[in-house]
């Protein structure tokens, strides 16, 4: 009866609690554009630059690690700040996991999850759906961006990075950056489910291979409650991720999703009726099936 309960009070939660993590996240890519734009835009200059390289409130220098990694193959002197500043970025995403950049600062995320979201009202198909390419295939563009930068001597991936040209875009108006945005738009939307990041883009995969040994995980705390209904997977952008943490986790194990590929958008948290989700800091090693017993 009590169970039975805590089932009916679940499913009767509010927009906002089935929202939550999702309106979260888009604050706060909302928030990073806004620092950056602030100051060419409005003159008030509380960040100066890009994803790329900035400097933080005047004082503190930040650096993409990949953009690092590419100067330093590239035969490039970076000034000590420079090299500082990727170390604190790489430091912190390590921490919390690699991919949670692509969830919650990256500002093409929002447009490729409009396309995933556009593809599933229109119930468009796939023009590759029976020959999707591997996901390790962005690993592979990440390897190729690295030597041609080593090769050719400069920042490779930054020149055709959708992430930088929209930034450039936003603030000197230059109308290639708008249409890479349009590109990758156009391809998750009528080519390839989530492609773009989940096929191509080497600045996930990078992150990824940052956060492997991540503390910061979702984790089924509550698989036990789970009725299959298969929500979670709808919504994930990575719903290769969830099933082993899910099912697959033997007894004794914790039920953190464990891979690089999870991005911590933590959608599955705010759909998910029966509350089996939920964000952990180094996750507790729990007793099969669920999370009533602990192991001692």
């Amino acid at each position: 009866m009590q169970r039975d309960a805590e089932t009916a009070a679940t499913r009767q939660r509010s927009m906002w609690q089935r929202n939550r993590w999702l309106l979260a996240r888009r604050a706060s890519q909302l928030t990073v554009l806004a620092l950056f734009l602030m100051g060419p835009w409005a003159g008030v200059w509380l960040t100066r630059g890009s994803l790329a390289s900035s400097e933080l409130f005047g004082v503190l220098r930040l650096t993409d690690p990949l953009v690092a990694l590419q100067a330093l193959l590239a035969h490039h002197v970076l000034e000590g700040s420079a090299m500082g500043g990727a170390v604190i970025v790489a430091v912190l995403y390590t921490a919390f996991g690699g991919r949670s950049y692509c969830a919650w600062v990256c500002p093409i995320n929002p447009v490729t999850d409009f396309a995933a979201w556009l593809r599933v009202k229109l119930r468009l198909p796939s023009l590759l759906r029976h020959a999707t390419p591997d996901r390790r295939l962005r690993y592979a563009v990440l390897v190729v961006a690295l030597l041609l930068s080593a090769l050719l001597g400069s920042v490779v991936w930054e020149t055709v990075n959708p992430i930088t040209l929209l930034q450039r875009a936003l603030v000197f108006g230059l109308a290639g950056g708008y249409g890479a945005v349009l590109v990758v738009f156009v391809f998750d939307l009528l080519v390839i489910p989530r492609g773009w990041c989940g096929h191509l883009c080497p600045v996930g995969a990078f992150y990824g291979v940052l956060g492997r040994g991540a503390l910061m995980h979702v984790s089924a705390v509550n698989r036990d409650r789970c009725t299959a209904c298969g929500d979670c997977f709808r919504v994930c952008p990575e719903p290769h991720v969830i099933a082993p943490a899910l099912y697959g986790a033997p007894p004794g194990r914790s039920p953190a999703i464990a891979s690089a590929d999870c991005i911590r958008c933590a959608r599955c948290i705010d759909v998910c009726d029966e509350l089996v989700f939920r964000i952990e800091l180094l996750p507790r090693r729990q007793a099969y099936p669920g999370s009533r017993q602990e192991t001692t």
